[in-house]
Formats: C-alpha cells, sequence, structure tokens
C-alpha cells in the first residue's frame, strides 16, 4: 500500500490563502512607448526585475531584466519597450488559491505573473518572493486567538452524551464560480482544526475537499454538493452532482487526463491531477458515475495514531 504523504502547514496554506491577500500593490508599469535606458532606471530606483506593460488601461505585455540586458548587449538603448516586450502574458486572478499561481509559475518558468480582477484590470504583480512573505505571515497570524477557539471546539463530541454523536457540513458549489474556490475546503478544515484534529490529519482532508470542489466547479452542469461527516474516529467526504458524469473513470484517473473545457483550460485550472491528489491523500476512495446521471465521490480518512476527535488537548501546528 503507498504510504500517505504528509502535508506541511504551508503546502496546507498555499491553498488556502488567494492570491490577492499574498501580491504587490500598486503595481509599477511601463507602457510601450517607454525607452530601453528609461526602463533600465525603473527597474534600478525600485530594485525590480520585470514590469508589466500597459496601454489605455489594458495589459499588453511584460518586460523583464533578460530583456533589458539583451537590448543593452545589442546597443539598443533608444528601442522602445514595445519592440522588446513579451506579448503572451500568463496572468492569474486575484481571487485564485495561491496554488493556482504556484501551478502556473512551474509549468511555464516565468518569475513573475501579472494578476487581474474579475474585470481583466491589472490590480497586482506576484513574484515567488511574494508568495513565500504571504506564507510566512500568515503562519504567525492570529495563532494564538485560533488555540483559544480550537480548544474550545475540541471538547464537543465528550461533552455531549449519545451513542453515536457526528458533525455534519454540507456546502452547495455552484458551477463555473471559481471565485468561490476553496471556500468549502477552507471551512471544512478549520471546523477539523478545531475539533482538534492533527495538522496532518487535517490538510489531507482538506486538500481532498478542496480538489472535490473543484471538479464540482469545473466539471458539472449545475454544480453539486460537498458533504464532510466528522466523526470521533474518522471522516467522510461526499461529492454529488447530477452530470454530466465520466465516461472513463479508469482513463479520468490517469495523470493529465481532464475534460475541462478550452476556457477552464486557458485560466490554467483543469489540470487533470484532482482525482489522483484525492486518491493520494485519502485512506479509502469509491467513485461512481454515469453519463447523463451525474457521479458520487464518497472519501474515507481514518484516525489511527492520530487518536480521536474531540476529547484531548487542541494540536498544534
Amino acid at each position: 500500500m503507498t504510504a500517505i504523504p504528509e502535508i506541511t502547514r504551508v503546502q496546507e496554506l498555499i491553498y488556502e490563502l488567494k492570491i490577492e491577500q499574498v501580491m504587490s500593490r500598486p503595481v509599477i508599469t511601463v507602457t510601450p512607448d517607454t525607452r530601453i535606458d528609461q526602463l533600465k532606471e525603473i527597474l534600478r530606483i525600485n530594485r525590480i526585475s520585470g514590469v508589466p506593460v500597459v496601454q489605455d488601461n489594458r495589459l499588453v505585455g511584460v518586460i523583464s531584466i533578460e530583456d533589458l540586458i539583451k537590448a543593452l548587449e545589442r546597443g539598443e538603448m533608444q528601442a522602445t519597450v514595445g519592440e522588446k516586450m513579451s506579448r503572451q502574458v500568463i496572468t492569474v486572478s486575484a481571487h485564485d488559491s495561491v496554488v493556482e499561481a504556484v501551478k502556473r509559475f512551474e509549468e511555464h518558468g516565468i518569475g513573475r505573473l501579472p494578476v487581474l480582477d474579475s474585470n481583466g484590470q491589472l490590480v497586482g504583480i506576484l513574484t515567488s518572493g511574494d508568495i513565500t512573505r504571504g506564507l510566512l505571515h500568515a503562519i504567525g497570524l492570529g495563532y494564538h486567538q485560533e488555540e483559544i477557539r480550537r480548544y474550545r471546539a475540541s471538547h464537543i463530541f465528550e461533552d455531549i452524551s449519545s451513542d453515536r454523536t457526528s458533525l455534519i457540513l454540507c456546502y452547495h458549489i455552484p458551477a463555473q464560480e471559481l471565485q468561490k474556490a476553496g471556500e468549502a475546503s477552507s471551512k471544512i478544515k478549520k471546523a477539523l482544526y478545531r475539533l482538534g484534529a492533527q495538522p496532518g490529519f487535517a490538510r489531507r482532508v482538506a486538500i481532498a475537499a478542496y480538489e472535490a470542489e473543484m471538479n464540482l466547479i469545473i466539471h458539472t452542469l449545475h454544480g453539486g454538493d460537498l458533504i464532510a461527516e466528522i466523526h470521533p474516529d474518522k471522516v467522510r467526504l461526499l461529492a454529488m452532482d447530477d452530470g454530466p458524469g465520466i465516461p472513463d473513470i479508469e482513463q479520468a484517473m490517469q495523470p493529465g487526463f481532464s475534460t475541462a473545457p478550452d476556457w477552464i483550460r486557458d485560466l490554467g485550472f483543469g489540470a487533470g491531477m484532482g482525482l489522483l491528489n484525492i486518491k493520494r491523500c485519502s485512506d479509502q476512495m469509491m467513485l461512481d458515475s454515469q453519463v447523463g446521471v451525474g457521479t458520487r465521490l464518497e472519501v474515507l480518512f481514518y484516525l489511527k495514531e492520530e487518536g480521536v476527535l474531540g476529547d484531548r488537548a487542541p494540536s498544534t501546528s
């Protein structure tokens, strides 16, 4: 049996944080008419290695210090940015999770990503340094307050007298509303923390819930329901929708296979790793789907050496 990977707090935050929470703003920009010698001074004074190129409030390109060096080597000091910039610009949305930016950095090997709002306007710039600073800030933010809330909630099961006690969290996930991606999985993870779940366990559940949530947003016709049943000794995730269904489940489990539409792929989603990530994070996964009827995904996570939920002091991150 393949060992379940340990998921760190940093990996968890990459799924949880939104890009708008870590990006740099306001954005330093240039126009296509800016000369190379002027660009050199802008980069030097601001100690940056590249800038977006904007014309009439519209993003039209990016230019980096590598482009600048090539122009200087050729003695093209009077050339314009418009002549040297890259016009194929890879962007991210301010509402995306940081994990989507990380995927784009890895896929394209670029140093910065212009950030656009829902109207397509440039609102920020994102580098790997921004992500690192954002993660460090988030790790320390609100730690003590969260510990108090966690301690209060961690005894909920032992304070209720019944033969069987569980907590059920239900979320309706609308189709194609990418700006809401990650909201349900983040709430499930927070509930687990407050019930005293160990970080590694909560992170496994949260990542699987995030991928299930993304599948409901990207691949369904009318969205679906994401349900987390939290028991003292296990967590059960259910994701259900009414179509269109998966024609070939075995093929859908292959790395990189995806039926995401082109507009989703253009936004950097639908890389075909969702179901595989769910399987890797879980103890047991059952997937049933019928074309034209819908899909039912059930995922189980058993508390083993982690103990049980709700009968001990809070865990530490």
